[in-house]
């Protein structure tokens, strides 16, 4: 069964935040909020938590998955950004937006897009999820917690430990998450390329 957590959406408490720490380092599936809508999140370097993802939503060996990170020193560990691509993230971030970028020598291989190499970066705009990516030290391997034969994610963190309860290992409730994703920009190839219209405005890349 997954351990429920109510936090507060502005003063997340302490004690719970590092429950969940402890649960993401080990190797534990977590659904947590985020300035968009709910995501499914779990340890970058453990592969039985990539697996679980995967099973969870069923996606193919293409899908792009995500690393939430906490700020751009965390972000430029792990994919490659000249000074124009930094300019142009600086500008949008934190926010609504996620971008596809060539991954570094930090990313495990099976988190690359099998073809282009390229990984998703984001750095979310709430308090709980910086809270935690904060106590984490690292970032969250991360997917939008959109399950098979559902059009829109779950917004209440009451509905995914109902739904999830034996699929994920911990939930954090801060208040009803968004239904709209993040925008997705690849500019993996120096030109953006607007591959999913979401909570960001998309016509900054047009």
């Amino acid at each position: 069964m997954a351990k429920y957590f109510d936090v507060h959406p502005d003063n997340p408490q302490p004690r719970a935040i590092n429950q969940v720490v402890g649960i993401v380092r080990n190797g534990g599936v977590i659904a947590y909020p985020t300035d968009s809508c709910f995501a499914l999140g779990t340890h970058l370097g453990d592969k039985n938590g990539l697996d679980r993802l995967r099973e969870i939503r069923r996606l193919g060996p293409d899908h792009h998955f995500t690393l939430v990170c906490r700020d751009f020193a965390q972000l430029g560990q792990f994919v490659q950004i000249n000074n124009n691509i930094f300019r142009t993230l600086k500008a949008v971030t934190p926010g609504n937006y996620t971008f596809i970028l060539p991954a570094t020598r930090e990313v495990p291989r099976r988190l690359l897009h099998p073809r282009k190499k390229t990984v998703g970066v984001r750095i979310p705009d709430h308090v709980v999820a910086q809270k935690l990516l904060e106590e984490l030290g690292e970032p969250l391997l991360s997917t939008t917690l959109l399950l098979p034969g559902d059009e829109e994610p779950m917004t209440q963190g009451w509905e995914i430990k109902e739904r999830l309860d034996h699929a994920v290992d911990a939930v954090i409730d801060s208040g009803e998450c968004g239904t709209t994703p993040t925008t997705v920009v690849d500019l993996s190839s120096g030109e953006a390329e607007i591959v999913r219209v979401g909570g960001g405005d998309p016509s900054l890349f047009e």
